[in-house]
């Protein structure tokens, strides 16, 4: 039997499943995946998180597994084969903005030492658990998120607008979006009390 699932997820497809049932909520702390999601989710921006899912071990591959180190060190030849690069999403503006987040990424966790910390601010300190009965009910962003982009981008990070940055917290759990029939919700809330 298929179990109830959030209505975004196509249960024909055994990778959204997987993304869904085992990532998507649950709260992560490791500030090279926060990065790596933070990238990913500007990435998405116009397009369905689907297609970036799809291209997410290319990502992976290509941005040196998400190592901010690496990629500030990036160059114009570097920028010019990303660009060629059918395995990723060939938008120079995205691309660029990679670069120039990953030099953001490090000043900050130079000067604060923890990027998960300082994300930590806009939800209390911990995982917010909403009550979402339907789609319908989740918004694309929220005083949170907007807080979140306007921090950031002060900081000089590109492509955190609100949405984005809704969409981030939503994904590494700083939210628990799950529609409470789902059945992560309580999954999630359980990871989330360390129940």
């Amino acid at each position: 039997m298929t179990p109830d699932r959030c209505e975004w997820v196509s249960d024909t497809d055994a990778l959204y499943c997987l993304y869904h049932d085992e990532e998507w909520g649950v709260p992560v702390y490791d500030d090279r995946h926060l990065f790596e999601m933070l990238i990913l989710e500007g990435a998405q921006a116009g397009l369905s998180w689907y297609t970036i899912l799809k291209k997410r071990e290319n990502y992976r591959r290509l941005f040196d597994h998400f190592d901010a180190e690496k990629i500030a060190r990036y160059d114009a030849p570097k920028i010019a084969e990303l660009l060629k690069d059918p395995g990723i999403v060939r938008n120079r503006l995205k691309v660029n903005a990679t670069i120039v987040n990953a030099r953001a990424y490090l000043a900050l966790r130079d000067e604060l030492g923890s990027f998960s910390d300082w994300l930590g601010q806009f939800v209390g300190g911990e995982p917010v658990i909403n009550t979402r009965k339907t789609l319908e009910d989740i918004p694309v962003s929220t005083p949170e998120s907007e807080a979140m982009s306007k921090a950031l981008k002060k900081r000089g990070f590109k492509f955190v607008g609100p949405t984005i940055c809704y969409a981030f917290m939503q994904a590494v759990g700083m939210v628990n979006d799950h529609t409470m029939n789902c059945f992560r919700y309580a999954e999630v809330n359980g990871l989330i009390r360390g129940s």
